[in-house]
């Protein structure tokens, strides 16, 4: 996988991320599969490679599992909870049948749980009928009621978003280009503080995990000597730079001297333009969404209704989008080699996703603007890093 914040395509992957200091709460609870099959997406990703895409051969009907019939009787409770689980489903697929004109098979008159599964196939099968997109829909189950929803995704296609820092560093200290380096300077504070991108030197950050990992495969390896000492080099730099530089990036001066940085700043060569242009739009994302990060959108867990098995691994949204320390030399052709390798092992891509209940109003087309500019934002500030070195 090569980086787009780095310009890299995904292959393989795996997880963590760093702790924040306030919780996002996600808007639904479980999201229940009624079919498998990825998703349409929202950017043009013509330039990207595409990745292994998972396939459900189970289908419709067929997929659940019709267990024998239990010898307990039934506690108050779970009576309660099964028509309490009956009583949402049909109420929000008569909203689903008025909102796509369809008529339901009635399946009241089976017992619970083959009447939700029958229904769901029954649905199924005459939402293809009308050309709608079958996987786009899910049964959601949040703290309240079970509920059919619109499903959305913001297409982040097959790349790395992982952000040099090293290059930062440099610029940092290097006096031809220091007013720029305070510029970008503000706009990681921001990534790092606000849009809330995991940072590799953070011990449940994803990428912390590689790196230890790395190290531990070359301190045991049979590499040539020459080659060890130049790995054993660069993982110090990361180390060294990286804890240097996220002290900097923590500090909430860069986002109150942001707007001043801009003003003061004076364009003086092609250079100068990019790095000015890319903090303006990154200050007014900053002014827009003061306090949206990166993860608001996050999927919720998908599962079926009456199965545990979940099965299919996903990489994760902090698996592949990430402050790194760099996207050169030994060290990171190495890292991006082994990412490559395990995300191949996994079946989809977590990506930024609404629901919309369907609930007999309008369904109107879920709001991408934040993540658009987000990623762009991204692939814009790799591009000006790594011109720098």
């Amino acid at each position: 996988m090569k980086n787009n914040a780095t310009q890299h395509h995904i292959g393989k992957n795996k997880r963590s991320r760093r702790k924040r200091t306030t919780t996002i709460t996600p808007t639904i609870g479980s999201v229940f599969t009624m079919a498998s099959k990825t998703k349409d997406s929202e950017r043009d990703t013509e330039r990207q490679t595409k990745i292994r895409t998972y396939c459900n051969a189970s289908n419709g009907f067929l997929k659940w599992r019709f267990l024998p019939k239990q010898e307990e009787i039934p506690t108050i409770q779970d009576c309660k909870e099964m028509k309490k689980t009956e009583w949402d489903f049909y109420m929000s697929l008569s909203n689903f049948a008025q909102q796509y004109n369809v008529k339901p098979m009635p399946t009241q008159e089976f017992k619970f749980p083959y009447n939700i599964a029958l229904g769901l196939w029954d649905l199924e099968k005459k939402m293809k009928q009308t050309k709608e997109d079958w996987n786009s829909f899910k049964l959601i189950r949040n703290d309240k009621n079970i509920h059919f929803a619109k499903e959305e995704k913001y297409g982040t296609g097959t790349s790395l978003y992982y952000i040099p820092i090293v290059p930062l560093f440099q610029m940092l200290h290097d006096k031809n280009c220091s007013k720029n380096a305070q510029l970008l300077l503000s706009v990681c504070s921001y990534l790092y503080l606000i849009a809330d991108i995991p940072y590799y030197r953070q011990q449940n950050s994803y990428l912390y995990w590689i790196y230890e990992m790395h190290e531990d495969w070359i301190e045991q390896g049979d590499e040539a000597e020459e080659d060890l000492q130049e790995f054993i080099r660069e993982f110090k730099i990361s180390k060294i730079v990286g804890d240097k530089v996220e002290k900097k990036l923590g500090n909430p001066k860069n986002l109150e001297v942001f707007e001043q940085r801009l003003g003061d700043f004076k364009i003086q060569n092609t250079f100068d333009h990019e790095c000015y242009e890319l903090a303006s739009v990154t200050f007014s994302l900053y002014t827009e969404y003061p306090k949206t990060t990166l993860f608001q959108n996050k999927p919720t867990p998908v599962h079926d209704l009456y199965n545990d098995d979940y099965g299919n691994k996903t990489i994760g949204m902090d698996m592949y989008i990430s402050f790194v320390a760099d996207t050169k030399g030994c060290l990171y052709r190495n890292i991006e080699e082994g990412i490559n390798a395990e995300f191949n092992e996994y079946g989809s891509i977590e990506e930024p996703t609404v629901y919309t209940p369907i609930n007999g109003t309008e369904i109107s087309k879920a709001n991408f603007d934040f993540e658009n500019r987000l990623f762009t934002l991204m692939e814009n500030l790799y591009k000006v890093l790594t011109l720098t070195h």
